[in-house]
């Protein structure tokens, strides 16, 4: 297992297998390599199964214990069930996230070729919203959540991603994970550096202060120090990496982009690594070289953490989530504020 300078070991491949997609995101930063392509036809670019076959085989030498296969959408994509095959007789943690809009009627078949779970992104509970910001229709989506669950793709997690135009719509999100068995909430900060809309940028204290006011119990993860809110039996769970050293410190990953070059961190593309046309020495050389000139993006690459390092206003909408929820709703239940 390889470390870099900072002595983290990478543990996880990020593989992008399509650039194309078929929504339209207003946020979408496209793990980090610019504008969202429209479906079609594959394009030559893209990697190839045996490629992505080969690249986990070698990133498990290094150490490589868990996949998850992104896009663009990965489900655009026919071949993505030979993929997940391939790519569980070398690593068998191998996760997807997705929009969902396509993933109901390959669910089963995803799960058959050895898939173990799925992130959904999925930013409202409101048909007309969700369709403002995503540039898509809800109702597929739901569909796909439903047939995750049912053929045991758990947990399926739903991730929204908090700015302007969701902030208010938390709480009627964390009641729909919770009447859900199998599913999980992450609220996932937005990150302005990387599609340049700061505007849309929401200070995230108001948002803490509501989920520790009506979870049920407060749980701290080992890692990050990142809290876990428990609402009865299901979990939400604050992502917050903007300007947030301890979060780089304990990044375990590299990613793959769809043309197959590797690379250190999202927010940087001035890391790429390219494999293609190389011999499994010089591959390997490859796999060595992006882990170990990895530096975390905030703390190393930006050593600057106050709002001048990356020109980002914070944008105070700390009242939103509160005044969206329901007038009434309970504290939770079974000892609501426990802490440990």
């Amino acid at each position: 297992m390889l470390t870099d300078a900072w002595g983290r070991a990478v543990t996880d491949l990020r593989i992008s297998v399509t650039k194309r997609c078929n929504f339209a995101c207003v946020y979408c930063h496209d793990e980090g390599l610019g504008p969202v392509a429209r479906p079609g036809a594959p394009h030559g670019e893209e990697l190839t199964v045996e490629e992505v076959e080969r690249l986990v085989a070698v990133g498990r030498e290094f150490g490589v214990r868990s996949v998850k296969f992104t896009g663009g959408e990965p489900l655009v994509r026919g071949d993505l069930e030979q993929i997940v095959a391939r790519t569980v007789r070398q690593v068998p943690d191998v996760s997807l996230t997705t929009n969902g809009s396509l993933l109901a009627a390959r669910a089963e078949s995803l799960r058959d070729a050895g898939l173990k779970r799925v992130n959904v992104s999925m930013d409202s509970t409101d048909p007309e919203q969700f369709r403002a910001i995503r540039h898509g229709a809800l109702r597929p989506v739901l569909a796909g959540v439903r047939a995750a669950v049912r053929v045991g793709l758990t947990p399926v997690k739903l991730n929204l991603v908090v700015f302007g135009p969701t902030v208010a719509g938390i709480p009627k999100m964390v009641d729909y994970v919770r009447g859900t068995d199998g599913l999980k909430l992450q609220l996932i900060q937005f990150m302005p550096e990387l599609v340049q809309h700061e505007r849309w940028a929401v200070d995230l204290a108001g948002v803490r202060r509501w989920l520790e006011e009506h979870a049920s119990q407060v749980l701290v993860r080992e890692m990050h120090h990142r809290r876990i809110y428990r609402f009865g039996p299901t979990e939400v769970e604050l992502v917050d990496p903007v300007r947030n050293p301890e979060f780089c410190a304990n990044c375990h990953r590299i990613r793959v982009t769809h043309r197959g070059e590797l690379k250190g961190c999202l927010n940087r593309n001035d890391d790429l690594v390219p494999t293609r046309g190389l011999n499994d020495d010089a591959l390997r050389g490859a796999f060595r070289r992006v882990i170990t000139e990895r530096v975390p993006y905030y703390g190393g690459y930006i050593t600057d953490l106050g709002s001048s390092s990356v020109g980002l206003p914070m944008v105070a909408e700390r009242t939103a989530v509160e005044a969206a929820a329901p007038a009434g709703e309970p504290d939770g239940a079974d000892g609501r504020g426990e802490r440990s």
